[in-house]
């Protein structure tokens, strides 16, 4: 994945996975009595996904000579 359309459109992709998780979230909390082990494995899933954006935009930067 080195063309920077498909750089861009794989962080979309996880952008949108990223919101969605985080709807879930809330959705769990507010529901009163979440399940902890499951509240736990999406939130460390939304920040895998997060850090993978990250790397990604980082991709898109050209890089400065010193």
């Amino acid at each position: 994945m080195s063309h920077p359309q498909d750089i861009q459109r794989r962080i979309i992709e996880l952008e949108v996975e990223h919101r969605d998780l985080d709807a879930v979230i809330d959705a769990l909390i507010l529901e009163g009595h979440p399940d902890e082990l499951q509240l736990r494995r999406l939130k460390k899933r939304k920040l895998q996904l997060k850090d993978h954006i990250t790397l990604l935009k980082m991709q898109l930067i050209p890089d400065v000579p010193a």
